[in-house]
């Protein structure tokens, strides 16, 4: 192999600087490395310019290759966590809920008997339901006649009081068309005012001239709003039954139902903003149909609950442009929500606190136990110690009604988050701890304030479930039709979640309020009714409220 020594050379100050290098090297005892002009064609001092040089090549090279490994190691760390959560994802459990089982030793667990699912043998059952809802249609069966005798001596039977009862549960669907035959009278007067053929009037019909009578679009938005499911397989049930719509009608009879929804829409929006405190989170929703300024499909559906209202946004962004119009007349309140950035907005003049939700904290720790199973333990401490907020804080609001107690519980909770906050502090400072688990320590860190908004906010929940669950339902429908076929189709949608997941909230009967609402409207000549009080669970008695409960003896309102 040939190398040029000349870079060899241009490392040194001079070519006597290289002589000494040498001299030190054979211990100074060959005199002719004292002359640098008798040494300038010594074999011994070529070789070790090559020496030289290819010490400085290969310690490059040595260099070079322990940092791609260290790079490759990294990535392989990496990738193998990556593939742990996707193998969670897909295979794992689906809930973090903990059982009793969980929390036990391995030999307590051992000796605990795993308990079967369902009623337990020795224990006393609840009954079968009693559905004191349901209409009762009495039938009598009776001995035939022929038959009504004794087989032996052939005496007949005589009638004994009363009779042996018992009840099943009957769903008896059946399609049918209904004609109307509108009876006509003649005029037997000689008055010029009144017609010569005086014809019963018409039934008031939801959509004039249509051909579907309202029980049937209340089961259609029902079943798609409400249930989740496609139109389609809705239109392919009653086709069983022998009705035979196509999906045309159905989807030009929704166009025009629409808009009867807009007053109890604003005023639920109206509602919402009035609030204190709300539950936000946003999650995707096709749109199939291009609109000027936007080349996907991709939609978003926001929701913003509160105790009273749940609210549903559909808007082609998920930028900070939504939450800055629906809370832009709001004077005060709280928010809360995950860690997705555009909320920040919200806490520009301090008109908005927002509340950092736990269990997205929480997850964090446990996403990185399951992926790096050697920081486990580090992982599950701290999972406990977001546990032991949740039990402190549920003491405290247990308590709200004793001020003594409640002060007491108060403490322990403000204790246990600032032994949190210092403990959290001396890891960061810690310049040995894993890189993983410092981003996690940052993140809350910098989250800190949004996560304690509770502490000094007792009915403030700790977390965001409430969010999480009301989208659980639309992301239902999300898989089930893929979205929404026009921007009108997807605003309706939006508005009926908005609805139902409102009398959700009041335990109200969405069938029996829908039932009632267009009716109103048909009579209403296709027009929302003028007094909308009837319709709005805040409004409503509560002699009204029991009457579109689902459970009457139970709920009245939230």
């Amino acid at each position: 192999m040939s190398i040029d020594v000349a870079p060899a050379l241009e490392d040194k100050q001079s070519y006597s600087e290289l002589l000494t290098d040498i001299n030190e090297i054979s211990g100074g005892q060959d005199s002719v490395l004292q002359s640098g002009n008798a040494c300038k064609n010594c074999p011994f001092n070529k070789q070790y310019y090559i020496a030289l040089n290819e010490r400085g090549f290969w310690k490059a090279q040595h260099g070079r290759a322990r940092k791609r490994i260290e790079e490759l190691e990294k990535e392989n760390k990496e990738l193998k966590a990556k593939l742990r959560m996707r193998e969670q994802q897909l295979f794992g459990k689906k809930t973090e809920k903990s059982t009793k089982n969980d929390k036990l030793g391995g030999s307590e667990k051992e000796k605990k008997p795993k308990r079967n699912r369902g009623q337990q043998p020795g224990q006393a059952g609840h009954g079968r339901g009693k559905h004191k809802g349901l209409e009762v249609i009495e039938q009598t069966t009776e001995i035939p006649e022929e038959e009504r005798h004794c087989k032996i001596c052939g005496l007949p039977f005589e009638d004994f009081p009363g009779t042996e009862d018992s009840d099943d549960i009957v769903v008896d669907v059946k399609a049918y068309k209904r004609r109307i035959k509108r009876k006509r009278y003649k005029k037997t007067c000689e008055c010029p005012e009144t017609p010569g053929i005086i014809t019963a009037v018409k039934p008031a019909k939801l959509i004039p001239k249509g051909i579907l009578d309202t029980s049937v679009w209340v089961k259609i938005i029902l079943d798609k709003y409400y249930l989740y499911r496609p139109t389609y397989r809705f239109l392919r049930e009653l086709q069983l039954y022998g009705a035979d719509i196509s999906q045309g009608t159905v989807t030009g009879g929704l166009k025009k139902i629409a808009v009867l929804f807009d007053p109890i829409l604003n005023e639920i929006e109206t509602k919402n903003k009035s609030a204190f405190h709300w539950h936000g989170d946003e999650t995707r929703w096709q749109v199939f149909e291009l609109i000027e300024g936007k080349e996907t499909y991709r939609w978003y559906l926001w929701v913003f609950a509160t105790k009273e209202t749940v609210l549903y946004i559909l808007d082609p962004s998920r930028s900070a442009k939504v939450p800055r119009n629906h809370f832009a007349k709001v004077e005060k309140g709280i928010l809360s929500v995950d860690r997705y950035v555009v909320y920040k907005v919200l806490l520009e003049g301090g008109r908005i606190l927002l509340a950092y939700c736990w269990a997205h904290q929480r997850r964090d720790f446990l996403n990185l136990a399951r992926s790096y199973p050697q920081l486990e333990g580090w992982a599950f401490e701290w999972v406990e110690l977001v546990g032991e907020l949740y039990r402190l804080n549920d003491i405290r609001v247990s308590k709200l009604g004793n001020a003594k107690a409640f002060k007491e519980s108060d403490d322990n909770l403000r204790k246990a988050v600032d032994e949190m906050q210092q403990r959290f502090e001396q890891e960061l400072a810690d310049k040995k701890m894993n890189g993983e688990c410092k981003a996690i320590l940052k993140s809350m860190k910098n989250h800190w304030e949004g996560l304690t908004v509770f502490v000094d906010y007792p009915l403030v929940p700790m977390d965001n479930n409430e969010a999480e669950r009301r989208m659980r339902g639309p992301a239902v429908g999300r898989k089930n039709f893929y979205g929404s076929g026009a921007v009108w189709s997807g605003h309706f949608g939006a508005g009926m979640f908005s609805i139902f997941q409102t009398l959700e909230l009041w335990g109200l009967n969405q069938y029996i309020w829908l039932k009632e609402y267009l009716e109103a409207c048909a009579r209403n000549g296709s027009k929302p009714p003028d007094d909308l009080s009837k319709f709005l669970p805040w409004q409503m008695s509560k002699q009204r409220l029991r009457a579109l409960s689902k459970k009457p003896e139970i709920r009245t309102g939230p």
